[in-house]
């Protein structure tokens, strides 16, 4: 426990006292709406060549919907990006099926020119709908790297760090806290986790009003073991509950 460290530090301060990331592990979610099991989640982690022959990382989340839920909205999406070995943002690809609204979208990261390129795309009618060109700063993360750099970190509860992040068509530096030291129970079995609040919501990264919780197990692998995303009531709160790990 870090008992003298600041209440707030820098992501690379907090990297400090690190674990190493497995080069490969796959991690299965059941996905709870409304008291239902509503989907599952796959995500997948490997490392991996960057486009320069640099060592990196890649990592694929493919969302499912399933039973009552998939009958009544269908979706299946599938979320893959490049990283540099840092944890850094290459490029970024979004497959979305969401009922009868299928879309493409790729993100560049160019850290040497300073900019995210976002493009759009529906394949149906083979149309670009959207372009976005924001600028970035020398090292910026997705949404899944920042996931991933969070489990190199080493916040104690009461800490929060700020994370540059970019979804392409917009770059911010976000704060995680650590909140609390929490034991869970999951499919996967009863993990004693330390609670983290993500602030990407609300205007910050995405507009929708939202909170976001990750728990990750306060042990030497560092998994995140559950996620959560509470919002407006009429929406409801979305759950992935960690139901198995392996090896991808």
């Amino acid at each position: 426990m870090l008992l003298c460290a600041p209440a707030s530090f820098s992501a690379s301060a907090a990297a400090a006292e690190s674990f190493a990331l497995p080069a490969r592990e796959s991690l299965n979610y059941s996905i709870e709406w409304r008291l239902i099991t509503a989907g599952r989640a796959r995500l997948d982690w490997r490392a991996n060549r960057t486009a320069t022959g640099q060592p990196g990382w890649r990592s694929r989340l493919h969302i499912e919907s399933t039973g009552l839920v998939s009958k009544l909205f269908k979706v299946s999406d599938i979320y893959s990006s490049e990283l540099r070995s840092d944890l850094c943002a290459v490029s970024s690809r979004i497959e979305t099926h969401e009922g009868v609204r299928h879309r493409e979208t790729r993100v560049t990261f160019d850290t040497d020119a300073g900019k995210a390129h976002y493009v759009e795309r529906d394949p149906a009618k083979n149309a670009v709908v959207a372009v976005h060109e924001t600028d970035i700063p020398e090292c910026v993360h997705d949404v899944i790297g920042s996931l991933y750099k969070l489990r190199t970190m080493r916040l104690e509860p009461g800490q929060s760090a700020a994370l540059p992040m970019s979804d392409g068509k917009k770059s911010v530096k976000a704060r995680v806290e650590a909140q609390r030291r929490e034991q869970i129970t999951v499919p996967a079995g009863t993990f004693d986790t330390v609670r983290y609040e993500a602030f990407i919501f609300k205007d910050v990264l995405f507009r929708r009003d939202a909170n976001l919780y990750v728990w990750i197990s306060d042990d030497a692998r560092r998994l995140p073991v559950q996620i959560r995303v509470r919002m407006q009531f009429t929406i409801g709160t979305i759950t992935f509950q960690l139901d198995k790990e392996g090896e991808a």
